[in-house]
């Protein structure tokens, strides 16, 4: 199951027929949205965890509280550490009615920020996920819209929710295992019912077609030049030579070629991620052999586009590598399997294990310890 299945229901489902134009409502796998952020998790978080802001943020009453009332000062070999979540404070405001707010989760807690890496590759558009940890009765926001598209589900506790659409407004009890959609400027608010609640809000920061535009756009732009002096009395000036530019312009607008400006736009997106190396501390404790078991990392994509007559470039979400054309056959292979070990590429042996060392250095590949299945397990998706 893909993050987008979890999520949705039905991934392509979605893709084609809910996507930026309707709210939806699904059931999904209960446990696997409560292993992505429990209470226990939340608690050990806030107290635990020396987190600071603004990774962590508290609201009542519709107001963001100032951090002085929840935040504390340390020392750490001799250096000031400001902005440190004090657990005491923090917990004092949530029983006093204050939500706590966990912001970027998926930059600090693993199973959330798999979640997202995943999801990013399945919707080409940048995602985040924040939390929101609701004591009973409270609620931390009145009714209002994101500027993005947001997937919320329950992990603890039950909030009432009411959603307004354009056939009115929705009222929705979100308990653990229901995710709800909702796309950009959908108006909402949340209470939480007699328990504590803790929910999930991915947001995702969509890419749009005028944002595609501007940026093709952009590339046949004139250099600056001056307007004209004296234009204020003389406006015929700044009409001519507007008039001009503007000509200039489209022409050189209709010579923009669309399948490079996509894939341009692809090659942005795949090398704009956030870097994914955990478990590379032990990976490089490992020296990988011929036999070594090895797998792609989950949300990692490795697309390669032609760099010239004799190299390739592999773009894997934070990056570009570049590499001889020669190893692409190689590359395929790795493509199509999700586990594998060198020994399986078509190369030599001295070249597969210093392809497949430097594959774990960059973050593709991992070092696996279980016993794996060598079969090709096929992947088509371009964009993986």
């Amino acid at each position: 199951m893909t993050a987008l299945d979890l999520l949705s229901g039905d991934a392509r489902l979605f893709v084609e027929k809910i996507w930026a134009s309707r709210t939806h409502l699904h059931r999904a796998d209960t446990g696997a949205l409560v292993d992505l952020l429990s209470l226990d998790d939340a608690d050990a978080l806030l107290t635990s965890s020396a987190i600071r802001t603004p990774a962590i943020r508290v609201a009542r009453d519709g107001a963001v509280l100032g951090q002085a009332s929840y935040t504390r000062q340390a020392t750490i070999a001799g250096q000031q550490l400001t902005g440190l979540v004090d657990p005491a404070k923090a917990l004092e405001l949530f029983r006093g009615g204050a939500t706590i707010v966990f912001q970027g989760l998926h930059r600090y807690h693993p199973p959330l920020a798999d979640l997202i890496a995943e999801l990013e590759l399945e919707l080409g558009h940048p995602c985040q996920a924040n939390a929101y940890l609701t004591p009973p009765g409270s609620q931390g926001f009145a009714v209002h819209s994101d500027t993005h598209d947001v997937f919320v589900f329950q992990t603890a506790g039950s909030k009432d929710w009411e959603v307004h659409t354009d056939d009115g407004v929705e009222a929705i009890t979100m308990v653990p295992g229901l995710c709800l959609y909702l796309p950009t400027g959908t108006p909402h608010a949340a209470r939480a019912r007699e328990t504590v609640s803790l929910h999930v809000t991915i947001g995702i920061n969509q890419l749009t077609w005028r944002g595609l535009l501007r940026r093709a756009v952009e590339q046949v732009l004139p250099p600056e030049d001056h307007l004209p002096a004296g234009y204020l009395d003389d406006p015929a000036a700044l009409r001519a030579g507007l008039a001009e530019r503007l000509a200039t312009l489209a022409e050189r607008v209709g010579a923009v070629d669309p399948a490079q400006t996509a894939a341009e736009e692809v090659r942005r997106f795949l090398t704009g991620r956030s870097p994914r190396l955990r478990g590379g501390l032990r990976d490089a404790l490992v020296e990988v052999g011929d036999d070594t078991p090895l797998r792609r990392r989950p949300g990692r994509p490795c697309v390669l586009v032609p760099a010239g007559e004799d190299r390739i470039e592999v773009l894997l979400g934070d990056r570009a590598v570049a590499m001889p054309a020669r190893l692409r056959p190689a590359m395929e292979a790795i493509r199509a399997r999700t586990t594998f070990r060198p020994a399986d590429l078509p190369l030599g042996e001295q070249a597969r294990r210093v392809l497949c060392r430097r594959l774990v250095r960059e973050g593709l590949l991992e070092v696996v310890d279980d016993v794996i299945d060598t079969e090709d397990t096929e992947d088509t998706e371009e964009s993986r």
